[in-house]
């Protein structure tokens, strides 16, 4: 079940965390993965060095979620000399906190210049292919927050609230030519954004996590790579929760 053989597959912000750990998983199912990255060039190549010394295939690209224009024709790029595109996964985004009455008007622009048109710039770019190969999943990381909301951070979730909405309006513009389009919302998880946190920080969040632990970024991946296989071809539109209970 849920092999990727034959399937290409772009994953942005794949240089670390959720992206890293969704390209390795989508690697290890068969997937040729093109990791995508904006400034951890480095960090790209040490993802797909793991991949390759897994027995995988793949490649690195840059890709700067900030501009719309690039990015859509990166992905085109991507298609074009991989001769298809099978499989879209944003995972990249930036986190600008701050109190309403404190959040700058720029951080805001950045917030949803990256979170929200990053991501429907590498969307678009994606369904120019997916809709004449008349197959593809694209799955967009949103968060926890985007459905809870959280004090300190209400313009990362508007971006990633935005992104559920997203999801729904492009699964029924593009379920006519069989591509999928879903979100996966992660809890706490374990990652670098997270190792930032003080103690104090971690012990409120854990407070509110029935499983009583952080998640793993791999745990994540598992999720994307079941909606990116062939046999979640029944499921779009649909967000899937992978947040130790944090939100019900």
């Amino acid at each position: 079940m849920f092999s990727l053989n034959g399937k290409v597959a772009l994953v942005t912000g794949a240089s670390r965390g959720i992206g890293s750990a969704t390209a390795k998983a989508l690697a290890a199912q068969g997937a040729h993965v093109v990791v995508g990255y904006v400034r951890g060039e480095e960090a790209a190549q040490k993802t797909l060095a793991e991949i390759q010394s897994a027995g995988g295939q793949g490649e690195i690209v840059r890709i700067d979620a900030g501009d719309f224009a690039a990015s859509e024709n990166t992905v085109l790029d991507v298609a074009k000399r991989n001769g298809r595109l099978d499989i879209l996964v944003v995972s990249a985004g930036i986190s600008l906190d701050a109190l309403m009455l404190r959040l700058k008007e720029e951080d805001l622009d950045a917030t949803l210049n990256v979170n929200l048109k990053g991501a429907l710039a590498a969307a678009k770019g994606a369904l120019k292919v997916m809709m004449k190969q008349r197959s593809g999943r694209i799955v967009f990381l949103s968060s926890v927050v985007g459905e809870a909301g959280n004090a300190g951070q209400t313009a990362y979730a508007a971006s990633k609230a935005a992104l559920l909405g997203v999801t729904k309006s492009l699964a029924k513009e593009y379920a006519g030519r069989n591509v999928t389009v879903n979100a996966v919302t992660p809890g706490y998880i374990a990652t670098d954004m997270t190792a930032a946190l003080n103690d104090e920080q971690r012990k409120a969040m854990l407070n509110g996590v029935p499983l009583a632990r952080p998640g793993e970024a791999s745990e994540v991946a598992a999720a994307v790579a079941f909606l990116a296989s062939d046999e979640a071809g029944y499921i779009t539109g649909q967000t899937l929760r992978v947040n130790g209970g944090m939100y019900m």
